[in-house]
């Protein structure tokens, strides 16, 4: 009698406990939005826990099913599974990034290996891969869509690409390396984010803030009381760094802090990363070996726009021809500044760049951030951002207070079109936080899809890390803050304006090579007047941004143009370096690095600094062998922005191409076939070079 009831008293309490979790019960939100202000880190494990039980369930039974199979009866069924889990893990992961804490990060570490069991489980499923490679095989001659095809061919290279067709010992390897990775690459994250928020320089005498403008002051004033200090705080958040990098005159502190940023996760401790960056790009190898490639780069950008290695060294060695000259130019002539200003023995180092850089831009252009700052007020440029949208695809943004968000600094707007009919959620989240990782993102926490004819519409966010307001004035963006909103608001659309039948292929769930053209796409507007007209307000005076002012920033745009550009084939290259690797590298990370970027440098290389042991974009992100995709979609949005210009920058005709043949379509069709639908012809870097002023 007594295990009777402790048995139903069991049963109870775990009923309670389900009852209580707001995973587990139908969101009673505007838009079925995630209930933030109910979840809370307790209720992730058993959530997660339910939904991999929940997921098995679904895949045993499109396994036992004695049909022949179809795509009906195989491949539906296996897109619209794990719906529970996919809610929790959206949650939890992109609150990992941008409200995390201690105990977060120890039940990231906790269910990764969880999660990549399940994976490995459905991946390595010999028999549901064979259901699925009997629809693959027979997709061209099934009456099958172009969208259902391509939801097909996507579906079965995913189990391609996670070892299905692996063998005996060789899938259980496979379980062990992606197991082992997925772990590393939430280790070198975590470890990232804690070696950023640990460095703090506090500074006691205001002289030593001498070259920042007061309103930097203010912010390192703010940062050093919200920590119970006094005097000032500058760490290594975005605007703290840029802004202290840019304006100090005090070369010893711009040192220091270049040092102690280029230094991140290399110094030993708890969270040097260089054994990790090791270990993931050798597992990585491991992975691609097993699978029938040579190197990990080959077995990545085989589906990808740029198709194989020689293509992506293709495009970056052929903008390293192109943009030569500029570049030397360009270090030239900061180089000479310097020695005007500081004397001719002087020698530009790493930590005197972005000084001595911005100085010359404001003597050659008479621009700065500090004179842009007032027309950029955080509130009218998201008038400006959102009033992009309106006035191209004819959407506009309603704050809806209704809707729960993570952090009391998050807003979240209803999307609605131009018929008042809802059309997504957006959720800002603008401000750098201790518990938000460095960068500028954009995500979310629902896809679209439709379902039983019905369009479940998406739930976006966009992260960033922008200047706050002070105690004597508001948040004022720099142009680089706003152009990155600008960027990011793109991949909102891309994943807000989607209207595809199947989640996996709405969206931003494109190739990487493509993904960044929506966004880059958006930053082509801040230097056109007629749309800066529309936002940039004095936020003291209410005057427009100045003809002058504006023509200075067209001026300025091409400023250090092939600089810039060098510095992001750096980076491809060290990308590709790391990635292109036929035998395991177990030698010095520092050495590698330079040997890799070696090419691309055009000031002192300092033996003792890294920035792969940081480098999260390729080493905690999606964007392994993938970082060329900003060049090549830099390529792609100067020559689609072309017919902009052409046409009109704020065209209806080109705009709603732009939408339906882009933006609409996701991953539905192939994007070279839906690039040359809206503009034409295939992209050349011709248009890129001619927007930077680059002559071969």
């Amino acid at each position: 009698m007594k295990k009777l009831y402790f048995l139903v008293l069991l049963m109870m309490t775990t009923m309670t406990v389900k009852s209580q979790n707001p995973f587990f019960e139908e969101y009673k939100t505007p838009h079925n939005t995630p209930p933030f202000d109910k979840i809370k880190n307790e209720h992730y494990e058993p959530a997660i826990d339910k939904g991999i039980e929940n997921h098995k369930n679904e895949i045993k039974n499109i396994i036992i099913l004695a049909a022949e199979p179809c795509f009906e009866n195989t491949i539906i069924p296996f897109e619209y599974s794990g719906k529970l889990l996919s809610r929790v893990t959206s949650v939890f992961f992109n609150l990992l990034s941008s409200e995390s804490d201690d105990e977060m990060m120890e039940i990231a570490q906790r269910i990764q290996p969880k999660l990549s069991d399940h994976s490995n489980e459905i991946y390595l499923n010999e028999d549901l891969f064979n259901k699925i490679k009997t629809v693959y095989d027979k997709r061209n001659n099934s009456n099958l869509t172009n969208e259902q095809i391509r939801l097909v061919e996507k579906i079965y290279q995913g189990f391609e690409n996670n070892g299905a067709a692996l063998k005996g010992a060789d899938r259980d390897k496979f379980k062990e390396l992606s197991s082992k990775l997925s772990q590393l690459t939430l280790m070198f994250g975590q470890n990232t984010l804690k070696e950023t928020n640990k460095y703090e320089m506090l500074i006691t005498q205001e002289s030593d803030f001498e070259g920042l403008p007061q309103s930097e002051r203010d912010a390192a004033a703010m940062k050093a009381k919200s920590k119970g200090k006094e005097g000032w705080l500058v760490d290594l958040s975005a605007p703290s760094y840029i802004a202290f990098m840019k304006y100090s005159t005090r070369r010893d502190l711009r040192e220091k802090l270049y040092m102690a940023y280029c230094t991140k996760c290399i110094l030993g401790g708890e969270f040097d990363n260089q054994q990790n960056v090791k270990d993931i790009a050798n597992t990585r190898l491991q992975v691609a070996k097993l699978l029938g490639y040579p190197d990990y780069a080959t077995y990545v950008l085989r589906n990808k726009m740029a198709k194989n290695k020689e293509g992506v060294y293709s495009l970056l060695d052929e903008l390293y021809d192109a943009y030569a000259k500029a570049a030397k130019h360009d270090v030239a002539a900061v180089e000479e500044y310097a020695r005007e200003t500081a004397g001719q023995t002087f020698k530009l180092q790493p930590w005197d760049w972005a000084f001595y850089s911005e100085k010359l831009k404001d003597a050659k252009y008479n621009v700065n951030d500090e004179l842009v700052r007032p027309y950029f007020e955080l509130e009218n440029v998201k008038k400006g951002v959102f009033g992009l949208a309106t006035d191209l695809y004819g959407i506009t943004f309603k704050k809806n207070t209704n809707i729960p968000v993570y952090h009391s600094e998050v807003e979240a707007f209803d999307v609605l079109d131009s018929s008042g009919n809802y059309v997504a959620v957006l959720y800002t989240d603008f401000h750098p936080r201790e518990s938000k990782r460095q960068g500028a993102w954009m995500t979310e926490f629902k896809g679209q899809y439709v379902e039983d004819g019905k369009d479940s519409r998406p739930h976006v966010s966009i992260v960033m890390n922008f200047t706050r307001a002070t105690d004597n004035q508001p948040a004022l963006l720099t142009f680089d803050e706003v152009e990155t909103f600008l960027h990011e608001f793109g991949h909102a659309l891309h994943g807000m304006l989607t209207k595809c039948t199947y989640e996996s292929l709405s969206g931003t769930n494109v190739e990487h090579d493509f993904v960044e053209l929506p966004s880059q796409i958006m930053e082509n507007w801040l230097t056109e007047k007629e749309y800066l007209d529309k936002f940039a307000i004095h936020y003291n005076t209410g005057e427009k941004i100045p003809a002058a002012l504006v023509q200075k920033l067209v001026d300025a745009a091409n400023y250090n143009a092939g600089y810039l550009c060098y510095r992001q084939l750096s980076f491809g290259y060290l990308d590709m370096a790391w990635h292109t690797l036929q035998t395991e590298y177990n030698g010095d990370v520092l050495t590698f690095e330079q040997d890799a970027m070696n090419k691309t440098a055009l000031l002192p290389v300092l033996k003792n600094t890294n920035m792969s042991a940081a480098f999260g974009h390729i080493f905690s992100g999606g964007y392994a062998a993938g970082y060329y995709g900003y060049k090549w979609a830099e390529v792609l949005d100067a020559d689609a922005f072309s017919l902009f210009k052409q046409t009109g920058i704020f065209n209806k005709k080109t705009a709603n191409s732009f939408l339906q043949n882009i933006l609409e379509k996701g991953n539905a069709e192939d994007p070279m076939t839906l690039y040359i639908q809206f503009r034409g012809h295939k992209p050349s870097v011709d248009a890129l070079l001619e927007r930077n002023g680059i002559t071969r």
